[in-house]
């Protein structure tokens, strides 16, 4: 549940009293006369005691209890630098407040209209989306929901409309993928999304196991067959758009793989740690699905979810299996820890079918996405150099940064099989996820296409915006691209 947002045009000042207070200001070497901010004199005291220029806090926020016992943050932005750092350098100041566990935050924001108008917005999203909290099962909570907001120096028409939804995007990837495995399974996980569609009016439709076997979607079902329970399906959704002439078709793609052992070729306990965040993806198609609908983003989009469990059993996939696909192509089975280039196979065919101008698809995938990057950025490819060049100018624009990888047809040749149409993978991974995306590129059909390697969804310490260590990246990427898609 988002924090109440309460708005108040009067500047603040020295006189407001409340036990939490945050101050937003430009870049500045030297406070204004104009500028009555609170806590000015015990800011000034901090910074000579620590030795910093007033400058240095849009890299350092800095708090200090104010003589009334008040807790004050003070932080500057700097409108030179990129969406990251400013997201960055507020996520802290954030911190230093919510270390307390406050009921309300008040935020003041300085500055000409149009960088109160920038701050406020940033500042109020930064705030909704870390002052929630995610699900814990302890029987004292660490910490409680922020309940309110208080917003003093800029009124938006609007409310934060865009805020909000961006925030309700992300809490919903980022809580569904905080889950434990024993609680989100494939069966809960589709009664999940079945309320969620009936509370949000998209259409529902699911292809469960024994329909996907029927199909001949062997490359889901070869993952799937291997759980206790077949409670497996690739889930459809849509949301319809107000109908007009220029409503382009998107299909977003997410995999959903509740907990990933590795399958025979089993992950060791440092490795397997985590896996019940291996279903990113699809908590992110979500996410972004919710926003885009809150929003009213003038797109249709078909949301398509593979979930499913990679278990260990006489069923399970192994080694040397030779698979057909739902588009015919026979896959040679190398490793079965790339179950997700598998069920993401036939996902991708069913969304091709249906025509779409753009297919794009998220997935926690690779682990060498993660060694050439870290998990501050995700990789991106795409079957068009134009759609890469967007998809950077996005993360620029949206904080959540991406980097293009390429995938010429040379690297193809190491996915060539003696006994079928296509490798699965390599056993060396050392380039896996060029190779994941080759694989994938295989079952589009030419179609338009972005695929996001999330090596992002998790980051210690939290990134950019986003306090907590799952960050539910790609929601807010996803909607700057859809806003500005020709």
């Amino acid at each position: 549940m988002l924090a109440s947002l309460f708005q108040n045009i009067s500047p603040i000042d020295q006189s407001i009293t409340t036990p939490h207070v945050l101050v937003v200001l430009p870049k500045l070497d030297k406070l204004p006369k104009k500028y009555s901010i609170p806590g000015e004199e015990s800011l000034s005291k901090l910074l000579l005691r620590r030795n910093m220029e007033l400058a240095d806090l849009d890299v350092t926020p800095v708090s200090a209890n104010l003589p009334n016992g008040e807790l004050c943050a003070w932080v500057m932005l700097d409108t030179e630098k990129s969406v990251f750092e400013q997201q960055t350098c507020l996520r802290k100041a954030i911190k230093l407040l919510l270390s307390e566990n406050p009921d309300e935050i008040h935020i003041a924001v300085y500055g000409t209209l149009q960088q109160k108008r920038n701050f406020a917005e940033q500042v109020v999203y930064t705030v909704w989306v870390n002052g929630a909290v995610l699900p814990v099962r302890k029987k004292k909570p660490l910490r409680k929901p922020l309940a309110k907001i208080f917003l003093y120096g800029y009124k938006d028409a609007d409310n934060f409309f865009m805020q909000r939804a961006l925030a309700e995007g992300n809490l919903l990837a980022r809580g569904l993928t905080a889950l434990p495995a024993n609680e989100l399974t494939p069966l809960t996980y589709r009664q999940q999304i079945k309320k969620l569609a009936e509370n949000e009016g998209w259409k529902y439709q699911e292809f469960d196991f024994n329909k996907l076997k029927e199909m001949g979607a062997g490359a889901f079902v070869a993952v799937a067959q291997g759980s206790d329970t077949e409670d497996a399906a690739i889930v459809h959704l849509q949301h319809n758009c107000k109908p007009s002439t220029q409503n382009k078709n998107i299909a977003i793609v997410g995999k959903g793989i509740c907990f990933d052992t590795g399958g025979y070729n089993i992950k060791p306990a440092r490795y397997m740690q985590g896996m019940h965040e291996d279903m990113n993806g699809s908590a992110v198609a979500l996410g972004i699905l919710l926003a885009a609908t809150r929003a009213e983003i003038p797109v249709i989009i078909d949301c398509w979810l593979a979930i499913a469990q990679n278990h260990i059993s006489p069923r399970a996939y192994k080694q040397n299996d030779i698979i057909s696909a739902l588009n015919g192509l026979s896959i040679e089975i190398v490793h079965t820890d790339a179950e997700g280039r598998m069920v993401l196979a036939d996902t991708l065919t069913l969304a091709t079918k249906q025509k779409p101008d753009l297919i794009i698809d998220f997935a926690t995938l690779t682990g060498s996405m993660k060694t050439a990057l870290g998990s501050r950025y995700s990789g991106v490819f795409s079957n068009q150099a134009n759609l890469c060049q967007k998809a950077i100018l996005a993360g620029s624009r949206s904080g959540e940064r991406v980097c293009a990888f390429p995938m010429d047809a040379d690297y193809e040749e190491s996915l060539e099989s003696d006994i079928a149409d296509i490798k699965q993978c390599e056993l060396d991974g050392e380039f896996d996820h060029i190779l994941a995306a080759c694989f994938l590129k295989r079952f589009i059909n030419n179609t338009p296409w972005l695929h996001m390697d999330l090596s992002a969804s998790s980051h210690k310490d939290g990134l950019g915006a986003i306090n907590s260590e799952i960050t539910g990246f790609g929601v807010s990427w996803a909607i700057e691209f859809l806003r500005n898609i020709e």
